[in-house]
C-alpha cells in the first residue's frame, strides 16, 4: 500500500479506509481551470479540517472543485506530504472510546510553493471563479513588526520598493490581490482560519500596513488601496480542532495495514509531520458571512456562517475562557511536572482543579454567550471528553510552544474585563487561578522542573527577551516586585499592565512560592488547588 492515486484504485488493499467517492482527475481539471478556493498553510490543521470539508462537499456533489494549497514557510511539507503522495492525505480520527477512523482525502488538487510557483499563483488570483483565500499561518505568521514596531527586514524591503519583486508573504499576497484589482475582477474573501483571537483583524492589518505604505509612496492609487482593504473582506472566524503532532502509535497501526512511508519526520524548520494527520473528532468552525464573490457551500457541511458579533463572542468564549487558557495552564505545568501527554494530566486532580476553577469561577463570568454554542457545554466537552482522550497524544511540550505570543489574547481580555467591572465580586485582586497560571509560566521560564532538574523549553522566539526582563532568576531565588515589574507591566506580553489592574503583586508572590526549590510547584498546587483549600482561597 502506497498513498498514491494508482494504489487506492486497488480497493481490496485499502480495506477499512474511507476512500474518495468522486472522480479525482475530473475534480483536479475543474479546479485547474476554474479554481474557487486557495489556501495558504500546508500544516496538519489544514489537512485535518478544511481539506476534509472540501472532500465532504465533493462527496455530496455540492461542489465540483477542490482546494489548492500553497505554503511559504516550510516548503519541505509540499514535497514530502503532498507531491510525494499525489497530493493525497490520510486523516486518522481518534475517538475517546478507542475507535479509529481512517480516510484518504483527495480534495487538495495542487500543492504550490510560494518561492517557486508565483506564475501559477498569479493565474489562480486572476481566475474570475476564485471566491475565497484562506490561511492557517499560526499566530506568529501575522507578525510583520518587531517589539519596537519596526518592520521586519523583508517587509521593510517590500514597503519601500513596491509591489514588484516582493520578498515577504504579505507583500506577495497584497501584490497578487493588486493584480486582480487591476484586471477588473471581483474582490475576494481573505479568511484566516487560525486559532487566535481577532484572526481576521490581524490578517487585514498586515495587508493594510503594506497597502498604506505603497499608497503613500505612490505605488498604488487611492482606488486600488480601497479595493485591497475595503472591497476585499477579512471575515473573522472561530476554528477549533485539536490536531497534535503525528503519533508514532498511529504509524505502527498504518504499517501493520501495509502502508509504506508512514513514519513521522521533522523538517529542517522543525515541523513535525507525516503523510498522515491524527486528530480528534469534535470540531467547530464559524465564519463571518462576508463573501463578496460568493463562497463554497461550507454551511452544508456544518460550518456556521453568521454575523460578525456572534463569531467574536464564540472566539472569545474559546480563546479567553473555555479552552485556550486551559491549554496554557496544562502546557507549562505539564512540562514542569514531567508529563508528556495532556490526557495523563487529566488524571492529576490538582491540575484538573486548576483549569476547571480558572474557567468556571474566574473566566466564565466575563464571557458573553454567543447563542450558537453553549459555553458551559463546550467547557464540559473539553474537560470531560477532549482533554482526557488517551488516544489523542497531544503533549504539553507542543502546547507550550510560543507561549509568549499567547498569554495576552488568552488572559489579557479577561483581566481587562475585571479591571473595568463595577461589581465588587469581579475585582481582579480576588483572582487566584489566573494569577497562578501566569506565575506558573514565569516559573516555567526558569527552565528547571519540579525535581530541580533542567529541562528543554519549547521553542519561543521571545525567550531570551522575556528572561532578561525577568532578571534571569534561578531556582530558589526570591524576586521582588521591582525585579519583575519590567515584564509584568509589559502589555505586549500580557495585554495589560498586571500591576495597574491589581494582579502583579499576586503573580510575584505566587512565583516565589513556586520557585522556592524542588517540589515547591506540587506543594503550591496543593495549597491553592486541593479540595480542602478551595473555599479558603476563593474568599
Amino acid at each position: 500500500m502506497k498513498l498514491t492515486k494508482e494504489s487506492i484504485k486497488h480497493n481490496a488493499s485499502w480495506k477499512g479506509y474511507r476512500l474518495p467517492q468522486y472522480d479525482i482527475d475530473a475534480v483536479r481539471e475543474a479546479t485547474r481551470t476554474a479554481p474557487t478556493w486557495l489556501h495558504f498553510g500546508a500544516g496538519n490543521l489544514f489537512r485535518a479540517f478544511p481539506a476534509v470539508l472540501a472532500q465532504r462537499m465533493l462527496t455530496a456533489g455540492l461542489s465540483d472543485t477542490g482546494v489548492i494549497c500553497c505554503d511559504g514557510y516550510d516548503e519541505e511539507l509540499i514535497d514530502r506530504c503532498y507531491r510525494a503522495c499525489d497530493h493525497l492525505s490520510l486523516v486518522v480520527t481518534l475517538y475517546s472510546n478507542g475507535t479509529i477512523n481512517k480516510e484518504v482525502v483527495a480534495s487538495v488538487t495542487e500543492s504550490l510553493k510560494l518561492s517557486e510557483d508565483g506564475t501559477r499563483l498569479s493565474e489562480v488570483f486572476l481566475a474570475p471563479s476564485l471566491q475565497m483565500v484562506s490561511f492557517t499561518l499560526t499566530e506568529k505568521g501575522y507578525v510583520i513588526q518587531n517589539d519596537e514596531h519596526e518592520f521586519l527586514s523583508d517587509y521593510a524591503h517590500d514597503r519601500d520598493n513596491g509591489p514588484e519583486g516582493c520578498r515577504s508573504f504579505f507583500g506577495k499576497l497584497a501584490a497578487l490581490s493588486l493584480a486582480r484589482c487591476r484586471a477588473g475582477l471581483p474582490p475576494l474573501a481573505l479568511v484566516s482560519l487560525d486559532n487566535c483571537q481577532d484572526n481576521g483583524i490581524r490578517l487585514e492589518r498586515a495587508v493594510r500596513y503594506m497597502a498604506q505604505a505603497w499608497q503613500e509612496k505612490g505605488y498604488i492609487t487611492e482606488d486600488e488601496y480601497f479595493y485591497l482593504i475595503k472591497k476585499n473582506t477579512y471575515p473573522l472566524s472561530m476554528i477549533d480542532k485539536i490536531t497534535p503532532h503525528p503519533d508514532t502509535r498511529i504509524a505502527d497501526k498504518l504499517e501493520e495495514d501495509g502502508l509504506q512511508n508512514a513514519r513521522p519526520f521533522v523538517t529542517a524548520k522543525g515541523t513535525y509531520a507525516a503523510i498522515y494527520v491524527n486528530s480528534e473528532s469534535p470540531h467547530y468552525l464559524l465564519i463571518e458571512d462576508a463573501f463578496p464573490n460568493g463562497h463554497p457551500p461550507l454551511e452544508q457541511c456544518g460550518v456556521i456562517l453568521t454575523r460578525r458579533d456572534i463569531v467574536e463572542k464564540s472566539a472569545m468564549m474559546k480563546v479567553s475562557t473555555c479552552m485556550n487558557p486551559m491549554d496554557t495552564a496544562l502546557g507549562v505545568y505539564g512540562c514542569m511536572l514531567g508529563y508528556t501527554q495532556i490526557s495523563a494530566e487529566m488524571k492529576d486532580k490538582e491540575l484538573v482543579n486548576l483549569v476547571t476553577r480558572m474557567s468556571e469561577q474566574e473566566a466564565m463570568p466575563m464571557v458573553a454567550d454567543p447563542g450558537v454554542i453553549d459555553p458551559v457545554s463546550f467547557l464540559h466537552e473539553v474537560l470531560g471528553e477532549r482533554y482526557p482522550n488517551p488516544f489523542l497524544q497531544d503533549s504539553p511540550q507542543r502546547i507550550a510552544t510560543d507561549t509568549s505570543r499567547k498569554i495576552a489574547p488568552r488572559f489579557g481580555v479577561t483581566l481587562y474585563a475585571y479591571y473595568n467591572s463595577t461589581l465588587p465580586a469581579h475585582r481582579a485582586t480576588k483572582l487566584v487561578y489566573i494569577p497562578l497560571v501566569l506565575a506558573g509560566w514565569l516559573r516555567y521560564l526558569v527552565g528547571v522542573d519540579d525535581r530541580g532538574e533542567p529541562f528543554e523549553l519549547s521553542p519561543d522566539t521571545n525567550l531570551d527577551h522575556i528572561r532578561s526582563l525577568m532578571g534571569n532568576p534561578k531556582l530558589g531565588d526570591e524576586v521582588s516586585e521591582e525585579q519583575l515589574y519590567p515584564l509584568l507591566a509589559n502589555r505586549y506580553y500580557f495585554g495589560v499592565n498586571l500591576f495597574e489592574i491589581g494582579v502583579g503583586e499576586t503573580v510575584v508572590r505566587m512565583f516565589n512560592e513556586l520557585n522556592k526549590g524542588p517540589r515547591a510547584i506540587r506543594e503550591t498546587l496543593r495549597r491553592y488547588c486541593g479540595e480542602e483549600k478551595q473555599e479558603e482561597w476563593i474568599l
